[in-house]
Order: C-alpha cells, then sequence, then structure tokens
C-alpha cells in the first residue's frame, strides 16, 4: 500500500492543479463546437439538403441536435457522478479508500480523452468526397472495432457496442490507473484492479445487455 504520493502521482497531481470549473465549461463549449461543425458535414452530405431546408424537411434534424446541445453539459455533469460513484464504491469494497469529490474532479479531467475521436471524426470529413453519405460520416468510430469492420458488414445491433469497443476506452482506462493512483495512494497494480471493476466490467455488462435487449 502506497502510503505517500509517488513521483508520478505528484506530478500528475501539479499538472491537473487548476480550477475546474473554467475547465468545464471550456470542455463543454469544445464538444459543443465539434458536434456543431460535424452536423454541419452530416447536413451537406445530404443529397439537396437546401431544398429539403427550405422546406422544412429538415425540422426534427435541427430540433434533435438543439436538444442534444442543450443536454452536453447535463449529459457530462451525470457522467462524471456515475464514474465517480463507481470508483468511490468499488473502492470501498476492496479496501481502497478514495476522496469522492476528487474522482469527481478527476473524471472531468480524463473526459478529455473522448474529445479526440470526435475531433478525429470532423477532420477526416472536414473535406468529403461527393460519395460521402451522412451514414457513413455519423457512423464513422476511429480506431474502433466498428471501424475495423465496417458498419456494413455486421448487424445494425452491433454498431455501438463495437463503436464502444475502441483504443480510446483502453487509453481511459490507463489515464484512471493514474488518477486512482493519485487519489488513494495505491499502488498501480491495486489500482489497476479497481479500474478493471470500477470501469471495464460494468462497460462490458452494459454491452452484453444492450445487445441481448436489441429490437
Amino acid at each position: 500500500m502506497a502510503k505517500f504520493a509517488s513521483p508520478q502521482a505528484q506530478r500528475l497531481s501539479e499538472l491537473i492543479d487548476f480550477d475546474k470549473r473554467i475547465f468545464f465549461f471550456v470542455l463543454v463549449l469544445i464538444f459543443l463546437l465539434i458536434r456543431y461543425f460535424t452536423d454541419i458535414l452530416i447536413l451537406e452530405s445530404i443529397p439537396e439538403f437546401e431544398r429539403l431546408d427550405a422546406q422544412g424537411d429538415l425540422m426534427f434534424f435541427h430540433i434533435f441536435n438543439t436538444l442534444n446541445y442543450l443536454w452536453t453539459p447535463f449529459a457530462l455533469l451525470w457522467k462524471f457522478t456515475v464514474i465517480a460513484f463507481l470508483f468511490w464504491s468499488i473502492g470501498l469494497m476492496v479496501g481502497y479508500k478514495a476522496d469522492f469529490k476528487e474522482l469527481w474532479k478527476f473524471a472531468l479531467v480524463a473526459e478529455v480523452v473522448f474529445i479526440f475521436p470526435e475531433l478525429l471524426r470532423l477532420l477526416v470529413y472536414m473535406n468529403p468526397s461527393g460519395n460521402v453519405t451522412y451514414l457513413e460520416i455519423q457512423n464513422f468510430e476511429p480506431l474502433s472495432a466498428l471501424w475495423i469492420v465496417g458498419p456494413d458488414s455486421v448487424d445494425e445491433k452491433y454498431h455501438y457496442p463495437l463503436s464502444v469497443l475502441n483504443i480510446f476506452e483502453i487509453i481511459y482506462g490507463i489515464v484512471w490507473v493514474y488518477g486512482f493512483h493519485m487519489i488513494s495512494r495505491r499502488s498501480f497494480q491495486e489500482s489497476t484492479i479497481v479500474v478493471l471493476i470500477a470501469y471495464f466490467l460494468p462497460l462490458f455488462i452494459w454491452l452484453a445487455f444492450f445487445i441481448g435487449a436489441y429490437r
């Protein structure tokens, strides 16, 4: 058991020693901007989108996107709370006490990992060819299992689970190993066990449930 902060934990603590409230607003703004420009690409890939938009046929598309933008900060807050609770509760179960508030703050910082797949989608289709469809843009999940096998080669019910199985989830887990190590002062081995139980196990259970419940 690590009673004192390791050099890695000290460096990480210094690295993320900034105002988390300001960081949250910056994080939300980045997500909103990326999703806004991605939605523009999706819209422009729809054949005759200008005529359809003028006729009001894309009204539900705009309503859904607006609701998605409004929901983004609340979705992030909910995610941080759930993730922090999982690490806090599982940590207590195995005897590794960690401060819930610090776990919540770290969940906020760790979310930066998931900016990159959305940014990659935007960059890849920044100048799309004329034959790119909006479904291709929407279903593009970089560095994921779905990206490897292709959406057309598997049943639709596997699209979401395969998109979740990506390199960014692995990086997120590694980031959390360091985060839990920093907060709980436990060894990297002990922190890895907590990450596997608190994050990856619930994730795989959820994906299995999604596949089984899909209709």
